[in-house]
Protein backbone atom coordinates (compact mmCIF):
# COMPACT_ATOMS: atom_id res chain seq x y z
CA UNK A 1 0.00 0.00 0.00
CA UNK A 2 1.51 3.36 -0.77
CA UNK A 3 1.94 6.31 1.40
CA UNK A 4 2.34 9.77 0.04
CA UNK A 5 5.58 11.89 1.20
CA UNK A 6 5.59 14.68 2.63
CA UNK A 7 5.38 17.79 0.04
CA UNK A 8 3.96 15.40 -2.41
CA UNK A 9 0.53 14.92 -3.55
CA UNK A 10 -1.10 11.10 -2.96
CA UNK A 11 -1.63 8.81 -5.81
CA UNK A 12 -5.24 9.55 -6.95
CA UNK A 13 -5.42 12.89 -4.90
CA UNK A 14 -7.17 14.30 -8.05
CA UNK A 15 -9.44 11.76 -8.41
CA UNK A 16 -10.65 12.16 -4.22
CA UNK A 17 -10.38 16.40 -4.77
CA UNK A 18 -12.94 15.66 -7.61
CA UNK A 19 -15.72 14.15 -5.07
CA UNK A 20 -18.04 17.07 -3.95
CA UNK A 21 -19.21 14.82 -1.09
CA UNK A 22 -15.32 14.38 0.09
CA UNK A 23 -15.10 17.57 0.37
CA UNK A 24 -18.26 18.20 2.29
CA UNK A 25 -16.85 15.40 4.52
CA UNK A 26 -13.49 17.28 5.37
CA UNK A 27 -14.67 20.99 5.28
CA UNK A 28 -18.71 20.97 5.63
CA UNK A 29 -19.96 22.68 8.81
CA UNK A 30 -20.09 19.40 11.47
CA UNK A 31 -24.01 19.25 12.32
CA UNK A 32 -25.81 20.28 9.40
CA UNK A 33 -23.48 17.68 7.39
CA UNK A 34 -24.65 14.91 9.91
CA UNK A 35 -27.91 15.97 10.30
CA UNK A 36 -28.14 15.53 6.45
CA UNK A 37 -25.97 12.45 6.19
CA UNK A 38 -28.52 10.85 9.16
CA UNK A 39 -31.74 11.85 7.06
CA UNK A 40 -35.55 1.35 10.70
CA UNK A 41 -37.31 -5.27 12.40
CA UNK A 42 -40.34 -4.06 14.53
CA UNK A 43 -42.86 -4.77 12.10
CA UNK A 44 -42.19 -8.50 12.24
CA UNK A 45 -42.46 -9.00 15.48
CA UNK A 46 -45.90 -6.75 15.84
CA UNK A 47 -47.33 -9.10 13.41
CA UNK A 48 -45.77 -12.12 14.87
CA UNK A 49 -46.94 -11.31 18.35
CA UNK A 50 -50.52 -12.15 16.92
CA UNK A 51 -49.48 -16.05 16.62
CA UNK A 52 -49.78 -15.53 20.70
CA UNK A 53 -47.32 -15.49 23.70
CA UNK A 54 -45.16 -18.60 22.47
CA UNK A 55 -44.59 -17.04 19.38
CA UNK A 56 -43.43 -13.34 20.77
CA UNK A 57 -41.55 -15.46 23.50
CA UNK A 58 -39.65 -17.08 20.33
CA UNK A 59 -38.90 -14.17 18.64
CA UNK A 60 -37.29 -12.82 22.32
CA UNK A 61 -35.14 -16.09 21.87
CA UNK A 62 -33.81 -15.84 18.70
CA UNK A 63 -33.85 -11.94 18.41
CA UNK A 64 -30.54 -10.84 20.13
CA UNK A 65 -29.26 -13.45 17.89
CA UNK A 66 -30.14 -11.90 14.62
CA UNK A 67 -29.37 -9.00 15.72
CA UNK A 68 -26.10 -9.79 16.24
CA UNK A 69 -25.42 -10.73 12.96
CA UNK A 70 -26.92 -7.12 11.59
CA UNK A 71 -24.30 -5.66 13.94
CA UNK A 72 -21.60 -7.74 12.92
CA UNK A 73 -22.48 -7.33 9.40
CA UNK A 74 -23.39 -4.20 9.77
CA UNK A 75 -22.16 -1.93 12.26
CA UNK A 76 -18.60 -4.51 13.39
CA UNK A 77 -17.51 -5.68 9.89
CA UNK A 78 -19.39 -2.75 8.33
CA UNK A 79 -17.83 -0.03 9.83
CA UNK A 80 -14.51 -1.52 9.25
CA UNK A 81 -15.11 -1.76 5.50
CA UNK A 82 -16.65 2.42 5.85
CA UNK A 83 -13.57 3.18 7.95
CA UNK A 84 -11.29 1.79 5.68
CA UNK A 85 -12.52 3.50 2.41
CA UNK A 86 -13.27 6.57 3.77
CA UNK A 87 -9.52 7.16 5.27
CA UNK A 88 -8.14 5.89 1.71
CA UNK A 89 -10.41 8.59 0.44
CA UNK A 90 -9.28 11.01 2.63
CA UNK A 91 -5.88 9.99 1.98
CA UNK A 92 -6.56 10.36 -1.99
CA UNK A 93 -6.06 6.20 -2.50
CA UNK A 94 -8.76 6.11 -4.99
CA UNK A 95 -7.43 2.47 -6.19
CA UNK A 96 -7.20 1.15 -3.20
CA UNK A 97 -10.51 2.29 -2.14
CA UNK A 98 -12.18 1.01 -5.79
CA UNK A 99 -10.20 -1.97 -4.25
CA UNK A 100 -11.71 -2.53 -1.30
CA UNK A 101 -14.88 -3.28 -2.25
CA UNK A 102 -13.84 -6.71 -3.53
CA UNK A 103 -12.31 -7.55 -0.38
CA UNK A 104 -15.21 -6.38 1.94
CA UNK A 105 -17.36 -8.95 0.02
CA UNK A 106 -14.97 -11.55 0.10
CA UNK A 107 -15.06 -11.73 4.04
CA UNK A 108 -18.45 -10.58 4.79
CA UNK A 109 -19.90 -13.42 2.40
CA UNK A 110 -17.45 -16.13 4.58
CA UNK A 111 -18.11 -14.75 7.95
CA UNK A 112 -22.16 -15.08 7.04
CA UNK A 113 -22.01 -18.32 5.78
CA UNK A 114 -19.54 -18.99 8.54
CA UNK A 115 -22.66 -17.90 11.47
CA UNK A 116 -25.11 -19.61 9.56
CA UNK A 117 -23.99 -23.19 9.58
CA UNK A 118 -23.17 -22.28 13.41
CA UNK A 119 -26.81 -21.78 14.26
CA UNK A 120 -28.04 -24.14 12.13
CA UNK A 121 -26.42 -26.82 14.02
CA UNK A 122 -26.30 -25.28 17.71
CA UNK A 123 -29.52 -23.25 17.53
CA UNK A 124 -31.80 -25.44 19.54
CA UNK A 125 -28.89 -25.71 22.58
CA UNK A 126 -28.64 -22.28 22.17
CA UNK A 127 -32.32 -21.13 23.12
CA UNK A 128 -32.87 -24.11 25.58
CA UNK A 129 -29.69 -22.32 27.25
CA UNK A 130 -31.70 -19.31 26.72
CA UNK A 131 -34.55 -20.02 29.02
CA UNK A 132 -36.26 -21.44 26.05
CA UNK A 133 -39.16 -24.05 26.02
CA UNK A 134 -42.04 -25.85 24.76
CA UNK A 135 -43.73 -23.55 22.52
CA UNK A 136 -41.42 -20.93 22.43
CA UNK A 137 -38.80 -23.63 21.31
CA UNK A 138 -40.59 -24.65 18.73
CA UNK A 139 -41.57 -21.27 17.64
CA UNK A 140 -37.71 -19.93 17.85
CA UNK A 141 -36.64 -23.07 15.32
CA UNK A 142 -39.41 -22.18 12.93
CA UNK A 143 -37.96 -18.63 12.39
CA UNK A 144 -34.12 -19.12 12.63
CA UNK A 145 -33.76 -22.06 10.48
CA UNK A 146 -35.44 -19.74 7.72
CA UNK A 147 -33.33 -16.51 8.60
CA UNK A 148 -30.27 -18.21 9.16
CA UNK A 149 -30.25 -20.27 6.05
CA UNK A 150 -30.23 -16.80 4.66
CA UNK A 151 -27.79 -14.83 6.47
CA UNK A 152 -25.36 -14.67 3.79
CA UNK A 153 -27.58 -12.53 2.01
CA UNK A 154 -27.65 -10.35 4.85
CA UNK A 155 -24.07 -10.36 4.96
CA UNK A 156 -23.35 -9.26 1.68
CA UNK A 157 -26.38 -6.86 1.45
CA UNK A 158 -24.58 -4.97 4.56
CA UNK A 159 -20.34 -5.22 2.90
CA UNK A 160 -22.46 -2.98 0.20
CA UNK A 161 -24.45 -0.50 1.94
CA UNK A 162 -21.20 -0.19 3.91
CA UNK A 163 -18.78 0.29 1.21
CA UNK A 164 -21.30 2.87 -0.46
CA UNK A 165 -21.44 4.81 3.45
CA UNK A 166 -17.81 4.99 3.02
CA UNK A 167 -17.65 7.65 0.63
CA UNK A 168 -19.57 9.65 2.60
CA UNK A 169 -23.52 8.55 0.68
CA UNK A 170 -25.50 7.98 3.30
CA UNK A 171 -28.97 8.04 1.01
CA UNK A 172 -28.80 5.35 -1.04
CA UNK A 173 -28.28 2.87 1.41
CA UNK A 174 -31.06 4.67 3.19
CA UNK A 175 -33.13 4.36 0.34
CA UNK A 176 -32.56 1.34 -0.11
CA UNK A 177 -32.73 -0.07 3.04
CA UNK A 178 -36.11 1.37 4.17
CA UNK A 179 -37.56 0.58 0.78
CA UNK A 180 -37.18 -3.02 1.49
CA UNK A 181 -38.45 -1.88 5.27
CA UNK A 182 -41.70 -1.19 3.73
CA UNK A 183 -41.75 -3.87 0.95
CA UNK A 184 -41.71 -6.38 4.70
CA UNK A 185 -44.95 -4.44 5.89
CA UNK A 186 -47.01 -6.38 3.22
CA UNK A 187 -44.47 -9.09 3.03
CA UNK A 188 -44.90 -10.49 6.57
CA UNK A 189 -48.40 -10.37 7.20
CA UNK A 190 -49.08 -12.59 3.67
CA UNK A 191 -46.36 -14.98 4.32
CA UNK A 192 -47.45 -15.48 8.01
CA UNK A 193 -51.28 -15.32 7.75
CA UNK A 194 -51.34 -16.35 3.77
CA UNK A 195 -53.67 -14.78 1.57
CA UNK A 196 -55.74 -16.66 -1.58
CA UNK A 197 -53.13 -18.88 -2.90
CA UNK A 198 -50.59 -18.14 -0.80
CA UNK A 199 -50.48 -20.16 2.29
CA UNK A 200 -50.17 -19.33 6.07
CA UNK A 201 -46.46 -20.51 6.90
CA UNK A 202 -46.87 -18.88 10.61
CA UNK A 203 -42.93 -18.27 11.87
CA UNK A 204 -41.68 -20.13 8.90
CA UNK A 205 -43.09 -16.71 6.55
CA UNK A 206 -41.43 -14.26 9.02
CA UNK A 207 -38.05 -15.56 8.30
CA UNK A 208 -38.81 -15.63 4.14
CA UNK A 209 -39.73 -12.23 4.16
CA UNK A 210 -36.43 -11.41 6.19
CA UNK A 211 -34.35 -13.23 3.83
CA UNK A 212 -36.61 -12.03 0.56
CA UNK A 213 -36.00 -8.13 1.00
CA UNK A 214 -32.35 -8.85 2.36
CA UNK A 215 -31.57 -10.63 -1.61
CA UNK A 216 -33.51 -7.77 -2.98
CA UNK A 217 -32.04 -4.40 -1.12
CA UNK A 218 -28.62 -6.36 -1.95
CA UNK A 219 -29.34 -6.96 -5.36
CA UNK A 220 -30.19 -2.84 -5.62
CA UNK A 221 -27.23 -2.10 -3.78
CA UNK A 222 -24.82 -4.20 -6.19
CA UNK A 223 -26.73 -2.20 -9.08
CA UNK A 224 -26.05 0.60 -8.04
CA UNK A 225 -22.09 0.04 -7.59
CA UNK A 226 -21.42 -1.76 -10.76
CA UNK A 227 -23.42 0.59 -12.96
CA UNK A 228 -20.73 3.07 -12.03
CA UNK A 229 -22.76 5.64 -9.93
CA UNK A 230 -20.92 5.33 -6.83
CA UNK A 231 -17.47 7.25 -6.16
CA UNK A 232 -16.16 3.68 -5.28
CA UNK A 233 -16.71 0.85 -7.87
CA UNK A 234 -16.32 -2.83 -7.78
CA UNK A 235 -13.06 -3.44 -9.80
CA UNK A 236 -11.86 -7.72 -10.11
CA UNK A 237 -8.32 -7.17 -8.63
CA UNK A 238 -5.29 -9.04 -7.07
CA UNK A 239 -6.34 -9.94 -3.33
CA UNK A 240 -4.04 -8.03 -1.42
CA UNK A 241 -3.43 -8.51 2.35
CA UNK A 242 -2.90 -5.19 3.37
CA UNK A 243 -6.66 -4.56 2.18
CA UNK A 244 -7.62 -7.21 4.28
CA UNK A 245 -6.30 -6.39 7.13
CA UNK A 246 -7.46 -2.58 6.74
CA UNK A 247 -11.02 -3.83 7.14
CA UNK A 248 -9.95 -6.44 9.55
CA UNK A 249 -8.49 -4.27 11.95
CA UNK A 250 -11.35 -2.68 12.73
CA UNK A 251 -14.11 -4.79 11.69
CA UNK A 252 -12.69 -7.79 13.73
CA UNK A 253 -12.22 -5.72 17.06
CA UNK A 254 -15.34 -4.11 16.34
CA UNK A 255 -17.04 -7.56 15.98
CA UNK A 256 -15.85 -8.33 20.15
CA UNK A 257 -17.54 -5.18 20.75
CA UNK A 258 -20.37 -6.30 19.57
CA UNK A 259 -20.36 -9.76 20.74
CA UNK A 260 -20.08 -8.43 24.28
CA UNK A 261 -23.34 -6.56 23.65
CA UNK A 262 -25.40 -9.29 22.46
CA UNK A 263 -23.31 -11.52 25.53
CA UNK A 264 -25.12 -9.43 27.66
CA UNK A 265 -28.38 -9.26 26.27
CA UNK A 266 -28.57 -13.31 25.73
CA UNK A 267 -26.83 -13.70 29.75
CA UNK A 268 -29.48 -11.56 31.19
CA UNK A 269 -32.21 -13.47 29.09
CA UNK A 270 -31.21 -16.51 30.53
CA UNK A 271 -31.15 -14.44 34.31
CA UNK A 272 -34.33 -13.63 33.60
CA UNK A 273 -36.13 -17.08 32.35
CA UNK A 274 -34.63 -18.83 35.18
CA UNK A 275 -35.98 -16.73 37.49
CA UNK A 276 -39.70 -16.16 36.01
CA UNK A 277 -40.07 -18.58 33.12
CA UNK A 278 -40.56 -17.83 29.36
CA UNK A 279 -43.51 -15.39 30.17
CA UNK A 280 -41.13 -13.13 31.64
CA UNK A 281 -38.79 -13.80 28.87
CA UNK A 282 -41.71 -12.64 26.69
CA UNK A 283 -42.04 -9.24 28.88
CA UNK A 284 -38.07 -8.51 29.05
CA UNK A 285 -37.62 -9.19 25.41
CA UNK A 286 -40.21 -7.33 24.05
CA UNK A 287 -39.33 -4.08 26.52
CA UNK A 288 -35.72 -4.79 25.54
CA UNK A 289 -36.73 -4.69 21.69
CA UNK A 290 -36.77 -0.71 22.54
CA UNK A 291 -33.09 -1.04 23.40
CA UNK A 292 -32.33 -2.81 20.02
CA UNK A 293 -34.46 0.21 18.20
CA UNK A 294 -31.71 2.81 19.03
CA UNK A 295 -29.50 0.66 17.38
CA UNK A 296 -30.35 1.40 13.84
CA UNK A 297 -31.88 4.98 15.06
CA UNK A 298 -28.12 5.67 16.31
CA UNK A 299 -26.76 3.83 13.56
CA UNK A 300 -28.48 6.84 11.06
CA UNK A 301 -25.75 9.49 13.26
CA UNK A 302 -23.12 6.13 13.32
CA UNK A 303 -22.85 5.67 9.94
CA UNK A 304 -21.99 9.32 9.11
CA UNK A 305 -19.44 9.26 11.81
CA UNK A 306 -17.73 6.21 10.37
CA UNK A 307 -17.44 8.30 7.09
CA UNK A 308 -16.52 11.70 8.52
CA UNK A 309 -14.24 11.32 11.40
CA UNK A 310 -12.73 8.13 8.86
CA UNK A 311 -12.36 10.84 6.17
CA UNK A 312 -10.67 13.44 8.54
CA UNK A 313 -8.52 11.28 9.70
CA UNK A 314 -7.65 9.77 6.90
CA UNK A 315 -6.73 13.68 5.74
CA UNK A 316 -4.80 14.67 9.17
CA UNK A 317 -7.53 16.98 10.59
CA UNK A 318 -7.46 15.35 13.87
CA UNK A 319 -8.99 18.38 15.74
CA UNK A 320 -11.72 18.36 13.62
CA UNK A 321 -12.19 14.77 13.53
CA UNK A 322 -13.19 14.67 17.35
CA UNK A 323 -14.71 17.40 17.22
CA UNK A 324 -17.34 15.84 14.93
CA UNK A 325 -17.29 12.85 17.31
CA UNK A 326 -18.46 14.57 20.46
CA UNK A 327 -20.60 16.68 18.52
CA UNK A 328 -22.37 13.44 17.27
CA UNK A 329 -22.43 11.92 20.68
CA UNK A 330 -24.19 14.78 21.87
CA UNK A 331 -26.84 14.43 19.03
CA UNK A 332 -27.62 10.97 20.08
CA UNK A 333 -27.36 11.40 24.06
CA UNK A 334 -30.67 13.87 23.56
CA UNK A 335 -32.38 11.68 21.16
CA UNK A 336 -32.29 8.75 23.22
CA UNK A 337 -32.61 9.94 26.24
CA UNK A 338 -36.20 11.50 24.89
CA UNK A 339 -37.31 8.08 23.80
CA UNK A 340 -36.16 6.24 27.20
CA UNK A 341 -37.76 9.09 29.46
CA UNK A 342 -41.35 8.83 27.53
CA UNK A 343 -40.74 4.68 27.66
CA UNK A 344 -40.17 5.02 31.37
CA UNK A 345 -43.14 7.00 31.95
CA UNK A 346 -45.63 5.01 29.67
CA UNK A 347 -44.31 1.54 29.55
CA UNK A 348 -47.52 -0.09 28.40
CA UNK A 349 -47.96 2.07 25.61
CA UNK A 350 -44.97 0.19 24.00
CA UNK A 351 -45.36 -3.48 25.66
CA UNK A 352 -49.27 -3.59 24.53
CA UNK A 353 -48.34 -3.19 21.05
CA UNK A 354 -46.95 -6.69 21.20
CA UNK A 355 -49.53 -8.32 23.39
CA UNK A 356 -51.44 -8.13 26.95
CA UNK A 357 -50.60 -10.77 28.85
CA UNK A 358 -50.23 -9.77 32.30
CA UNK A 359 -47.07 -11.25 33.00
CA UNK A 360 -45.55 -10.07 29.91
CA UNK A 361 -46.50 -6.78 30.89
CA UNK A 362 -45.16 -6.89 34.48
CA UNK A 363 -41.62 -8.08 33.35
CA UNK A 364 -41.63 -5.93 30.56
CA UNK A 365 -42.96 -2.56 32.55
CA UNK A 366 -39.84 -3.50 35.25
CA UNK A 367 -37.44 -3.49 32.95
CA UNK A 368 -38.44 0.08 30.85
CA UNK A 369 -38.72 2.05 34.27
CA UNK A 370 -35.57 0.77 35.60
CA UNK A 371 -33.26 0.99 32.17
CA UNK A 372 -35.31 3.46 30.24
CA UNK A 373 -33.61 6.80 31.60
CA UNK A 374 -30.18 5.65 31.07
CA UNK A 375 -30.90 5.02 27.19
CA UNK A 376 -29.23 8.17 26.78
CA UNK A 377 -26.23 7.03 27.88
CA UNK A 378 -26.15 3.88 25.77
CA UNK A 379 -26.57 6.13 22.86
CA UNK A 380 -23.89 8.21 23.43
CA UNK A 381 -21.63 5.43 23.83
CA UNK A 382 -22.51 3.76 20.38
CA UNK A 383 -22.43 6.36 18.51
CA UNK A 384 -18.66 6.96 20.12
CA UNK A 385 -18.11 3.71 19.28
CA UNK A 386 -18.81 3.89 15.56
CA UNK A 387 -16.83 7.33 15.58
CA UNK A 388 -14.15 5.12 16.88
CA UNK A 389 -14.18 2.90 14.09
CA UNK A 390 -13.70 6.11 11.44
CA UNK A 391 -10.91 7.00 13.85
CA UNK A 392 -9.66 3.09 13.82
CA UNK A 393 -8.98 2.98 17.75
CA UNK A 394 -11.36 0.58 19.08
CA UNK A 395 -9.77 -0.15 22.42
CA UNK A 396 -11.55 2.00 24.10
CA UNK A 397 -14.99 0.89 23.17
CA UNK A 398 -14.00 -2.72 23.88
CA UNK A 399 -13.25 -1.87 27.61
CA UNK A 400 -15.96 0.04 27.81
CA UNK A 401 -18.20 -2.66 26.64
CA UNK A 402 -16.33 -5.08 28.76
CA UNK A 403 -17.29 -3.45 32.14
CA UNK A 404 -20.93 -3.07 31.19
CA UNK A 405 -20.89 -6.88 30.09
CA UNK A 406 -19.38 -7.64 33.94
CA UNK A 407 -21.91 -4.74 35.66
CA UNK A 408 -24.94 -5.76 34.06
CA UNK A 409 -24.50 -9.58 34.55
CA UNK A 410 -21.96 -10.31 37.13
CA UNK A 411 -23.66 -7.46 39.58
CA UNK A 412 -27.55 -8.10 38.36
CA UNK A 413 -26.79 -11.68 39.44
CA UNK A 414 -25.52 -10.99 42.46
CA UNK A 415 -28.32 -8.02 43.17
CA UNK A 416 -31.05 -10.68 42.25
CA UNK A 417 -29.36 -12.74 44.00
CA UNK A 418 -30.02 -11.08 47.33
CA UNK A 419 -33.28 -9.31 46.40
CA UNK A 420 -34.59 -12.22 44.91
CA UNK A 421 -36.69 -9.43 42.64
CA UNK A 422 -36.35 -8.79 38.22
CA UNK A 423 -35.92 -5.33 39.74
CA UNK A 424 -32.50 -5.71 41.02
CA UNK A 425 -30.96 -7.31 37.84
CA UNK A 426 -33.00 -4.33 35.46
CA UNK A 427 -31.54 -1.91 38.22
CA UNK A 428 -28.00 -3.32 37.56
CA UNK A 429 -28.68 -3.07 33.49
CA UNK A 430 -29.13 0.90 33.95
CA UNK A 431 -25.63 1.33 35.89
CA UNK A 432 -24.16 -0.50 33.55
CA UNK A 433 -25.17 1.73 30.39
CA UNK A 434 -24.16 4.84 32.29
CA UNK A 435 -20.65 3.66 32.81
CA UNK A 436 -20.73 2.73 29.25
CA UNK A 437 -21.30 5.90 28.08
CA UNK A 438 -19.19 7.67 30.55
CA UNK A 439 -16.17 5.56 30.12
CA UNK A 440 -16.26 6.30 26.68
CA UNK A 441 -16.98 9.71 26.66
CA UNK A 442 -14.16 10.60 29.17
CA UNK A 443 -11.48 8.54 27.11
CA UNK A 444 -12.11 10.21 23.50
CA UNK A 445 -12.80 13.58 24.85
CA UNK A 446 -9.12 13.52 26.65
CA UNK A 447 -7.12 12.30 23.88
CA UNK A 448 -7.88 8.73 24.01
CA UNK A 449 -7.13 8.05 20.11
CA UNK A 450 -4.32 9.91 19.86
CA UNK A 451 -2.14 8.01 22.57
CA UNK A 452 0.76 6.09 22.21
CA UNK A 453 0.19 2.50 21.49
CA UNK A 454 1.03 -0.49 23.62
CA UNK A 455 4.14 -1.01 21.46
CA UNK A 456 5.49 2.86 22.47
CA UNK A 457 4.66 4.23 18.71
CA UNK A 458 2.51 7.26 18.23
CA UNK A 459 -0.65 7.37 17.22
CA UNK A 460 -0.43 9.73 13.53
CA UNK A 461 -3.88 10.65 12.21
CA UNK A 462 -4.31 8.27 9.11
CA UNK A 463 -5.07 5.73 12.34
CA UNK A 464 -1.84 3.50 11.25
CA UNK A 465 1.48 3.03 13.21
CA UNK A 466 4.23 4.83 11.75
CA UNK A 467 2.64 6.31 8.86
CA UNK A 468 2.93 10.27 8.29
CA UNK A 469 -0.60 12.29 7.72
CA UNK A 470 -1.34 13.68 4.31
CA UNK A 471 -1.98 17.35 4.41
CA UNK A 472 -5.12 18.58 3.85
CA UNK A 473 -4.61 20.53 1.35
CA UNK A 474 -3.23 17.71 -0.59
CA UNK A 475 -6.52 16.28 -0.51
CA UNK A 476 -8.59 19.48 -2.21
Amino acid sequence: MSVALPGTAPAGAEAAALSPRTRLLLQGPIVPTLLHQASTGLIETWWVSHLGTDALAGMALVFPIFMMMQMLSAGAMGGGISSAIARALGAGRRADADALVLHAIIINLLLGVSFSVLVLCFGPLLYRALGGEGGSINAALLYSNVVFTGNALVWVMNALASAIRGTGNMFVPSLAICTGVILLVPLSPLLIFGFGPVPALGMTGAGVAVVLTAALTGAVLAWYIWSGRSIVRMRVSRLRPALFADILRVGAVGSVNTLQTTLTVALTTALVGAAAGPDAIAGYGTGGRLEYVLVPLVFGLGAPLVALVGTNIGAGQRERALRVALVGGALALAITETIGLAAAIWPQAWLRLFGDDPRMLQAGTAYLRSVGPTYGFFGLGLSLYFASQGAGRLFWPLLAGLLRLLIAVGGGWAVMRLTGSLYGLFAALGVALVVYGLTLTAAIATGGWFRRDPTGQPMHATGRVGLQPVPVQQCR
